[in-house]
């Protein structure tokens, strides 16, 4: 069976490997870099950023506290920039390596269908190769979307992709856009001593979260002076003598926002041009490629994953759709559990839900019991100087079950791993609570918040 795969992003680069693994010939596609947007210009370099913006405020601001005198601390820009440019060299070479490790060949250049079996490689230097498959699995990922904005082409207005590469931290930022990139790059300027302003039209920051997590974060923001103006429209972007100007209007009025440079933060969208697709009759449109449950086009034979597809954004969803186009297509038994998606946000506090919010359970007819319990009393969030947050457990009230896990808080992206296992083996409020959880740690905070749900959370003094 020869396979080609299109992208060695997260969701490429898996399916190829699992599709070697299960004895296919496979050709892997990129155009620009091995990893894709997510080890390139998303994931991992974001994490970089955020992990030394993290560790310089907690210094700057609990250094003496924790017994540490670093004297006056300061941040080196372009240092931080070698590290994270090695950070993404080093993990493409390991992607690179297990590539070779299983036989995959890499073919770097442009891919077009030609043909329902065949297609074409522009590689960067104009050359170009014809390749035959017998099944094909598109991983062209996505890009930063643009708006319409009078002035968004103007010198200083940049996306996600400029913003990680800046040659210095600028002293004003106005990011359009609050959501989970949006509240990413503002945690990382602000922490670094930037005046950050947010504009977003919703009427809450990452609005798809539970808005109990979510105020947390918001009340690290308004601590470390962000300004933040929901159910805001951006009218304009004009240039100045001393910057930026952003023109925006809301129920309250007009208001201008001076900047040194405007993030457009507005969200990404499949990246699916000048594939041919329309040549061979995928079923495609501004949304993205559409796939069933298989992750199988309408054509028998053309897989798509990830980004693409217009589906949940995530790295780790490209991942797991990788694995069933490659396990639908080698016929081994494929399927994936939606429900069990974890959503991260690596800010200070870290935001993590997976499952249904109180909110959207209440909206498909269940009868919900929620428990919350909050960190401050947690000894191990005391101890590290993050009391800020909490853990907010959502569940069926007939039978218990667990429908929803939401954490703001120290090692939340971790955590909330517990809760996607528990939704897929649709665990009770009772099998967390008779799991026996490690102290000191942030994770016991996790069944007395099943317990709180109850009203008898053992830690609780209210």
């Amino acid at each position: 069976m020869k396979i080609v795969v299109l992208g060695g992003g997260p969701g490429g680069y898996v399916a190829a490997i699992r599709a070697a693994q299960l004895g296919a010939d496979v050709t892997l596609v990129e155009r620009k870099a091995l990893g894709g947007t997510c080890l390139n210009v998303g994931c991992i370099p974001t994490k970089v950023l955020l992990h030394t913006a993290e560790l310089y405020a907690q210094l700057k601001r609990d250094g003496k506290e924790l017994g540490l005198e670093a004297g006056d601390i300061s941040f080196n820009w372009p240092q931080l920039q070698k590290r994270k440019d090695h950070m993404i060299k080093l993990n493409a070479g390991g992607i690179d390596a297990l590539l070779k490790k299983h036989r995959i060949a890499k073919v770097m250049g442009s891919a077009t269908f030609t043909g329902e079996h065949e297609l074409q490689v522009t590689a960067a230097d104009g050359s170009k190769q014809t390749r035959h498959f017998d099944r094909a699995i598109i991983a062209t990922g996505s890009e930063p979307a643009q708006i319409p904005i009078p002035g968004a082409d103007l010198d200083g207005v940049i996306t996600s992709d400029e913003a990680l590469s800046l040659p210095e931290v600028p002293g004003r930022l106005c990011i359009i856009g609050g959501g989970v990139i949006g509240c990413e790059f503002a945690s990382v300027y602000s922490s670094l001593g930037c005046r950050v302003t947010i504009v977003e039209m919703l009427p809450e920051l990452i609005a798809a979260m539970d808005q109990d997590a979510v105020s947390c974060l918001k009340k690290q923001f308004a601590k470390e002076g962000i300004q933040i103006h929901t159910e805001t429209r951006v009218e304009s972007i004009e240039k100045t003598g001393g910057g930026l100007v952003v023109s925006t209007a809301s129920s309250a009025g007009s208001r201008t926002i001076e900047a040194d440079k405007v993030l457009i933060s507005t969200g990404r969208r499949p990246v699916t041009d000048g594939l041919g697709l329309e040549r061979i009759g995928v079923d495609a449109d501004r949304n993205g490629i559409k796939v069933n449950r298989r992750m199988q086009t309408n054509l028998a034979h053309i897989y798509a994953i990830g980004d693409c597809t217009g589906g949940v954004m995530l790295a780790h969803v490209a991942s797991a759709e990788g694995m069933i186009a490659a396990e639908a297509i080698m016929g081994a038994p494929a399927d994936i559990d939606f429900r069990t998606i974890p959503y991260c946000v690596y800010t200070r506090p870290e935001l993590a839900s997976v499952g249904m919010t109180e909110k959207s359970a209440r909206e498909r007819g269940y009868e919900v019991r929620t428990g919350v319990f909050p960190l401050q009393v947690n000894a191990k969030s005391m101890i590290m100087g993050e009391t800020n947050g909490l853990i907010k457990v959502v569940a069926d009230a007939a039978t218990d079950e667990i429908l929803g896990l939401h954490i703001a808080g120290p090692r939340a992206t971790d955590l909330i791993a517990e809760g996607a296992l528990a939704i897929r083996l649709e665990a009770t409020l009772d099998e967390i609570v008779t799991t026996i959880h490690a102290h000191p740690t942030v994770a016991e905070s996790l069944p007395e918040a099943a317990h709180a749900a109850h009203h008898r959370a053992i830690h609780l003094y209210g």
